[in-house]
Protein backbone atom coordinates (compact mmCIF):
# COMPACT_ATOMS: atom_id res chain seq x y z
CA UNK A 1 0.00 0.00 0.00
CA UNK A 2 1.25 3.56 -1.03
CA UNK A 3 -0.48 6.90 0.76
CA UNK A 4 -0.27 9.79 -1.78
CA UNK A 5 -0.76 13.43 -0.67
CA UNK A 6 -3.21 14.64 -3.65
CA UNK A 7 -4.53 18.30 -4.66
CA UNK A 8 -6.86 19.10 -7.37
CA UNK A 9 -7.86 21.70 -9.28
CA UNK A 10 -10.02 23.72 -6.35
CA UNK A 11 -6.37 23.70 -4.02
CA UNK A 12 -8.27 21.00 -1.77
CA UNK A 13 -5.71 18.59 -0.30
CA UNK A 14 -6.58 15.23 0.71
CA UNK A 15 -4.52 12.02 1.03
CA UNK A 16 -5.50 8.74 -0.42
CA UNK A 17 -4.08 4.91 -0.06
CA UNK A 18 -3.84 2.64 -3.33
CA UNK A 19 -2.47 -0.82 -3.70
CA UNK A 20 0.71 0.45 -5.70
CA UNK A 21 1.94 3.47 -7.83
CA UNK A 22 1.14 1.53 -10.75
CA UNK A 23 -2.57 1.06 -9.56
CA UNK A 24 -2.81 5.19 -8.83
CA UNK A 25 -1.62 5.45 -12.15
CA UNK A 26 -4.05 3.40 -14.14
CA UNK A 27 -7.15 4.68 -11.95
CA UNK A 28 -6.07 8.43 -13.05
CA UNK A 29 -5.75 8.11 -16.22
CA UNK A 30 -9.21 6.45 -16.47
CA UNK A 31 -10.21 8.95 -14.37
CA UNK A 32 -11.21 7.28 -11.11
CA UNK A 33 -9.61 9.55 -8.54
CA UNK A 34 -11.56 12.49 -7.12
CA UNK A 35 -11.74 15.06 -4.77
CA UNK A 36 -12.66 14.10 -1.78
CA UNK A 37 -14.28 17.47 -0.71
CA UNK A 38 -15.48 18.63 -4.03
CA UNK A 39 -15.55 15.73 -6.69
CA UNK A 40 -13.37 17.18 -9.16
CA UNK A 41 -11.33 14.32 -10.99
CA UNK A 42 -8.53 16.90 -12.06
CA UNK A 43 -6.48 15.58 -9.08
CA UNK A 44 -2.58 15.50 -9.57
CA UNK A 45 -0.22 14.13 -6.53
CA UNK A 46 1.07 16.72 -4.33
CA UNK A 47 4.48 17.65 -2.82
CA UNK A 48 4.68 15.32 0.28
CA UNK A 49 7.24 14.70 3.05
CA UNK A 50 8.57 10.78 2.74
CA UNK A 51 7.23 8.60 5.67
CA UNK A 52 10.30 7.82 8.03
CA UNK A 53 10.71 5.01 10.50
CA UNK A 54 11.60 6.39 13.93
CA UNK A 55 14.86 5.53 15.86
CA UNK A 56 14.04 2.03 17.85
CA UNK A 57 14.24 4.14 21.08
CA UNK A 58 11.60 6.53 20.23
CA UNK A 59 9.39 3.77 18.44
CA UNK A 60 9.04 1.64 22.05
CA UNK A 61 7.13 4.78 23.23
CA UNK A 62 3.65 4.65 22.79
CA UNK A 63 3.02 6.81 20.04
CA UNK A 64 -0.50 8.56 20.61
CA UNK A 65 -3.22 8.32 18.18
CA UNK A 66 -2.73 11.04 15.07
CA UNK A 67 -6.29 13.40 15.34
CA UNK A 68 -7.75 13.43 11.73
CA UNK A 69 -8.06 17.18 9.71
CA UNK A 70 -10.52 19.08 10.71
CA UNK A 71 -14.04 19.36 8.54
CA UNK A 72 -13.41 21.64 5.73
CA UNK A 73 -16.68 21.79 4.17
CA UNK A 74 -20.11 22.22 5.39
CA UNK A 75 -20.86 18.55 3.96
CA UNK A 76 -17.83 17.22 5.93
CA UNK A 77 -19.06 18.35 9.29
CA UNK A 78 -22.73 17.05 8.33
CA UNK A 79 -20.62 13.68 8.13
CA UNK A 80 -19.12 14.50 11.39
CA UNK A 81 -22.34 14.99 12.82
CA UNK A 82 -24.07 12.23 11.67
CA UNK A 83 -21.26 9.85 12.82
CA UNK A 84 -21.21 11.02 16.05
CA UNK A 85 -24.96 10.81 16.71
CA UNK A 86 -25.09 7.31 15.28
CA UNK A 87 -22.51 6.30 17.72
CA UNK A 88 -23.93 8.27 20.93
CA UNK A 89 -27.18 6.93 19.68
CA UNK A 90 -27.29 3.04 19.19
CA UNK A 91 -24.97 0.05 20.09
CA UNK A 92 -22.14 -1.21 17.77
CA UNK A 93 -22.62 -4.74 17.22
CA UNK A 94 -19.69 -5.42 14.92
CA UNK A 95 -19.89 -8.01 12.42
CA UNK A 96 -22.75 -9.53 14.51
CA UNK A 97 -25.20 -6.85 12.88
CA UNK A 98 -27.05 -9.31 10.87
CA UNK A 99 -27.93 -11.64 13.57
CA UNK A 100 -29.16 -8.46 15.89
CA UNK A 101 -31.08 -6.73 13.38
CA UNK A 102 -33.13 -10.63 12.36
CA UNK A 103 -33.52 -11.43 15.80
CA UNK A 104 -34.99 -7.95 16.84
CA UNK A 105 -36.85 -8.53 13.75
CA UNK A 106 -38.09 -12.00 14.85
CA UNK A 107 -38.82 -10.41 18.51
CA UNK A 108 -36.09 -12.34 19.79
CA UNK A 109 -34.33 -9.14 21.16
CA UNK A 110 -36.01 -6.47 22.41
CA UNK A 111 -35.49 -3.28 19.92
CA UNK A 112 -32.76 -0.92 20.24
CA UNK A 113 -30.72 1.16 17.64
CA UNK A 114 -27.79 -0.76 16.54
CA UNK A 115 -25.30 0.09 13.43
CA UNK A 116 -22.19 -2.92 12.50
CA UNK A 117 -20.73 -4.70 9.59
CA UNK A 118 -22.17 -6.54 6.68
CA UNK A 119 -21.71 -7.58 3.61
CA UNK A 120 -23.70 -6.44 0.22
CA UNK A 121 -25.48 -9.62 -0.08
CA UNK A 122 -26.29 -10.13 3.80
CA UNK A 123 -27.77 -6.48 4.16
CA UNK A 124 -29.73 -6.76 0.29
CA UNK A 125 -31.53 -10.35 2.55
CA UNK A 126 -32.27 -8.07 5.13
CA UNK A 127 -34.30 -5.76 3.51
CA UNK A 128 -35.61 -8.40 1.21
CA UNK A 129 -37.23 -9.89 4.57
CA UNK A 130 -38.53 -6.05 5.15
CA UNK A 131 -35.69 -5.28 7.71
CA UNK A 132 -35.07 -2.07 7.22
CA UNK A 133 -31.32 -1.16 6.76
CA UNK A 134 -29.30 1.57 5.49
CA UNK A 135 -25.48 2.05 4.77
CA UNK A 136 -23.82 4.40 6.94
CA UNK A 137 -21.21 6.77 4.97
CA UNK A 138 -17.85 5.75 7.53
CA UNK A 139 -16.29 3.01 8.65
CA UNK A 140 -16.38 1.52 11.86
CA UNK A 141 -13.53 3.48 14.69
CA UNK A 142 -11.50 0.30 14.37
CA UNK A 143 -11.11 0.15 10.50
CA UNK A 144 -10.01 3.56 10.47
CA UNK A 145 -6.07 3.86 10.02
Amino acid sequence: MIRYTLKCDKEHSFDSWFASAAAYEALQARGMVSCTICGSTTVEKALMAPAVRPARKAAAAPAAEAPLSAPQTGIEEAFAAMRQAVEANSDYVGVNFVAEARAMHEGVKPERAIHGEARLDEAKALLDDGIPVMPLPFLPKRSRN
